[in-house]
């Protein structure tokens, strides 16, 4: 007997409807909210959603901002036509966001003075341009309401005589040419709420200071092609590359502000009164980073022709040094009687290259204050191999340091002298009953 086969069971269209719009949830979501997703992603991938869902698939086109990449395009006028075709298509909207971007292309036109005139037109908040053939910047630019974020690098801005950006508080301004300093000073003290400022220049012959003064300023990052004086009393970073001269002032700065200094240059030798203002200047800050070891030459230098100075806010130090340099860490240690935190990173001495290494002798003949009443956090970085001094510099942070939580050992070593250090690690006194040890000792090959 010949079994019957089961007849395969068929949903109805009405099951299959709702099986498939159950299913969709994605569809599902408030338009407000898929609209604030899409916004968060380049254009490129706001488009990629539309291929989501039914629902899904002209939404891209009303997200009220442009984030694209000009190499996404196989040329340039593929790139100008589909900028165009999006302004076409928002000519009543709110675009909240544009990033355009020229790249190298050598060749094509576009009119960016109409893009971004419609643009402020149409209350943007963040505009972000970049072109690296000095793109002109319209006037319009100078007096947009509801700008909070700008960011321009390698165009050309033109002449005006008022500025005024109510609501900017981030502005980036990389590598771009004014057509004099009044411009550029302007831009800053048009701006009454800017919180973030980029300048990054060329150095310019007979440039005038620069006068940044503001109550509202919390970040500023200047390179060394410009002279800056700063009066920000609610300022909480300073980064700024050290040229020679000094090319910045503090004349006021907030009361827990952050200085990150690099120098540009190396194989230079800074003077003995420059070396003064920047000590100066950080007799005042709460945390200081220092970028390169060649600093401490220099303060090693300076710091024998008197006492150091005292540093009695500094509350955070991090600092690259040379071994050569290490020799001024007991004198920095007893200048900072208010430090907490300390991160260390030793480095290979450049000038040393292909000559014998020195030991330096750190000679601690007395116990800093830092360590008996406030120094909580130590880390030890050594990105080379082989330095003798390592194993009693960490003794004697443990055995001195009263309130240490943590101490924190990142150094190379090989198989065989991991095991030996790691032994002595373990009998070392310490002083804090609290404190813990995190050791990550990196094998040879990551720093070569």
């Amino acid at each position: 007997m010949v079994g019957r086969k089961k007849k395969p069971k068929i949903c109805d269209k009405e099951d299959r409807i709702s099986q498939l719009h159950e299913e969709d949830r994605i569809s599902q979501l408030p338009e407000p909210l898929i609209s604030e997703i899409l916004c968060h992603l380049s254009t490129k991938d706001a488009v990629r959603t539309s291929a989501l869902s039914t629902k899904w698939r002209n939404f891209w086109r009303w997200v009220p901002g442009l984030d694209l990449d000009p190499y996404a395009f196989s040329d340039f006028d593929a790139y100008v036509s589909f900028v165009e075709k999006f302004f076409d298509s928002h000519r009543e909207s709110w675009i909240r966001k544009l990033r355009l971007s020229f790249g190298y292309f050598r060749h094509g036109m576009c009119d960016l003075t109409s893009w971004i005139d419609a643009v402020t037109r149409r209350r943007i908040q963040h505009l972000d341009v970049s072109s690296f053939h000095g793109g002109e910047i319209p006037l319009s630019i100078y007096t947009c309401e509801t700008l909070v974020d700008l960011r321009l690098s390698e165009v050309t801005l033109c002449n005006t005589e008022f500025v005024s950006l109510p609501c900017l508080k981030i502005m980036h301004l990389r590598h771009n040419r004014f057509p004099n300093e009044t411009t550029l000073q302007k831009l800053i003290s048009g701006s009454p709420v800017l919180e973030d400022l980029t300048i990054i220049r060329y150095p310019i012959d007979n440039a005038e200071v620069l006068q940044v003064r503001s109550h509202m300023l919390k970040r500023v990052y200047i390179n060394d092609g410009i002279q800056v004086v700063i009066d920000a009393p609610l300022l909480q970073c300073l980064r700024a590359t050290v040229s020679s001269p000094k090319n910045f002032q503090i004349v006021n700065l907030g009361s827990s502000a952050k200085l990150d200094i690099s120098f540009a240059y190396n194989d230079v030798t800074y003077s003995s009164s420059m070396i003064h203002d920047i000590l100066t200047d950080i007799l005042r800050v709460r945390e200081l980073v220092i970028r390169n070891a060649i600093f401490w030459e220099e303060i090693f230098q300076y710091s024998k022709s008197g006492p150091m100075h005292q540093f009695r806010y500094l509350s955070c130090l991090n600092a690259k040094f040379s071994e050569t340099h290490l020799e001024i860490l007991p004198t920095l240690l007893e200048s900072c009687p208010k430090l907490e935190s300390l991160i260390l990173k030793l480095v290979k001495d450049s000038c040393m290259s292909g000559k014998k290494k020195k030991e330096p002798k750190l000679m601690f003949s007395t116990v800093p204050q830092c360590l008996v009443s406030s120094l909580k956090f130590v880390e030890w970085t050594r990105a080379l191999s082989g330095y003798e001094g390592e194993i009693e510099l960490v003794r004697y942070f443990l055995k001195n340091s009263k309130i240490l939580e943590k101490f924190r050992l990142e150094a190379y070593y090989t198989e065989k002298a991991k095991c030996a250090f790691l032994q002595e690690l373990l009998t070392m006194p310490r002083c804090s009953s609290v404190c813990e040890i995190h050791v990550s000792l990196i094998p040879r090959n990551k720093y070569g």
